[in-house]
């Protein structure tokens, strides 16, 4: 007697557009000299969500962004599959402090970057922003979409 799978038991199939505005949120970076820079980003929160990202997407303003939360600090790898404008990743650790940054990630690679240690939280912004800002690990990051610092 054959096997069906369930509905619930179906994979997802693997994206093929770009997905549907997320909720946003206001998130500042303030650098060590006290300048703050404000952007818009988009909280990816489900597993979907954050799968999907960027991806598909021709264009991403320099004030705006995506944000990925962790449950718990975790190592976080991110990848350009599909994602067709370049972008600096964020890396956030626990106390609200850029970990580490990947600038102008190369579009369409598979290549893994790596957060270089345990993050809560990931910030995809428009490739060469954090370099035109100013923006260095060490930097302090702020939104209500983060955890309070520990």
């Amino acid at each position: 007697m054959p096997t069906y799978a369930r509905a619930a038991d179906a994979v997802p199939a693997a994206p093929t557009q770009a997905q549907a505005e997320l909720p946003r949120v206001p998130l500042t970076i303030t650098s060590r000299d006290g300048k703050a820079h404000v952007f818009s980003v988009e909280q990816a929160r489900t597993a979907r969500e954050q799968e999907v990202g960027e991806m598909f997407r021709k264009v991403l303003p320099e004030d705006r962004g995506m944000l990925f939360l962790w449950p718990s600090p975790q190592s976080s790898d991110m990848w350009m599959r599909n994602t067709l404008v370049p972008l600096d990743i964020v890396f956030i650790d626990e106390t609200n402090h850029i970990h580490a940054i990947a600038e102008n990630a190369v579009p369409l690679s598979e290549a893994h970057i790596s957060s270089q240690g345990a993050v809560a939280a990931t910030l995809e912004l428009a490739g060469g922003t954090t370099e035109k800002l100013g923006i260095e690990v060490g930097d302090t990051v702020a939104s209500t979409a983060l955890p309070h610092a520990k």
